[in-house]
């Protein structure tokens, strides 16, 4: 059986982000897969051919300002090498955020995310979780509290560090780097048998 690669290309600018990402990560590796961290701002050659060799990418950036950080907005810019040679096409993509507000617009930051993939032929990967917290017997642990499709969006008070994360929205990204590893691995038995 082929081990899916995942990469998980991120921003984070004060920490909030990267507890995500590592979570993504986290739940990834569980499913089987080998998986790369990739901070978008410090991005090398050698992180651009690991993004090249993915079956999947899964983009994270907080959300400042209803939409993806500038340090993001600058590797998607980066990514129109990819965009005019069509390299990413056929490719997985996924996406999660954060910000400070329980909405914060964050469902535009995802839409960017979703365009992108678009743009380059990737194929997008929901959360594919139903909504929690929103009835008399949910709870703010529940996975997927805030209630979004498009990918795993996550809220921390603008006042507190990387460490007060929400711990349902650790599990929810863990549930999105699972499965996207687990369509990643369907795609890739599909082409085996093509």
């Amino acid at each position: 059986m082929t081990t899916p690669v995942i990469s998980v290309a991120y921003h984070s600018g004060f920490g909030h982000t990267s507890v995500i990402a590592e979570a993504v990560r986290a739940g990834a590796l569980e499913a089987g897969a080998e998986v790369h961290l990739i901070k978008v701002d410090e991005i090398t050659h050698e992180q651009w051919a690991v993004l090249d060799s993915s079956d999947a990418i899964v983009f994270g950036s907080p959300t400042y300002m209803g939409t993806a950080s500038g340090a993001f907005h600058v590797f998607a810019e980066a990514t129109s090498t990819r965009w005019a040679t069509q390299a990413w096409n056929g490719k997985l993509a996924a996406g999660f955020t954060n910000s400070a507000s329980k909405s914060g617009d964050k469902l535009h930051t995802l839409q960017f995310f979703q365009i992108l993939a678009a743009q380059l032929g990737m194929h997008w990967v929901s959360l594919g979780l139903l909504p929690g917290w929103n009835s008399r017997t949910g709870s703010e642990n529940d996975l997927n509290r805030l209630g979004v499709f498009a990918g795993a969006a996550a809220q921390t008070n603008a006042d507190e560090g990387p460490e007060a994360v929400h711990k349902a929205d650790i599990a929810t990204a863990e549930h999105l780097g699972r499965r996207v590893t687990e369509t990643a691995r369907v795609f890739l038995r599909g082409q085996a048998a093509a």
